[in-house]
């Protein structure tokens, strides 16, 4: 399910909600799908509850899921969701393409990164 990089700069509750996001966009879970409780997701990732509770309250802003008291929390199933989640990717690519032009490559190199990862150069 969702794997955490406890060295990465990136905080917990962020690589949670972004492995949410990933597995809803990777169509890995669908609209309806229950996300695990809150208790039972921390100590499966060993992190504070407070921690997972965050990022549920992110997610359900974000309109990717959304809560039902006494049952839980699950991936929402409108347009509002994928939408979001789109949003969401977005956002990380613009990120890691400031990260990659604070460190020198250049926009050609990015275009060629991008191509070939979208198997351009590979005749797909």
């Amino acid at each position: 399910m969702l794997q955490l990089n406890y060295k990465s700069g990136v905080p917990l509750c962020d690589q949670i909600v972004n492995g949410f996001i990933r597995m809803k966009a990777l169509g890995l879970s669908k609209g309806g799908d229950q996300l695990p409780s809150v208790r039972a997701l921390a100590v499966e990732l060993c992190v504070n509850p407070n921690t997972i509770q965050k990022a549920y309250q992110i997610l359900e802003s974000s309109g990717v899921i959304y809560s039902v008291k006494g049952k839980g929390s699950f991936f929402s199933d409108d347009a509002a969701s994928d939408i979001a989640v789109l949003r969401a990717v977005k956002k990380d690519f613009r990120t890691a393409v400031e990260n990659a032009a604070e460190l020198g490559i250049t926009a050609d190199e990015l275009k060629a990164i991008v191509d070939e990862v979208c198997g351009r150069e590979n005749g797909r």
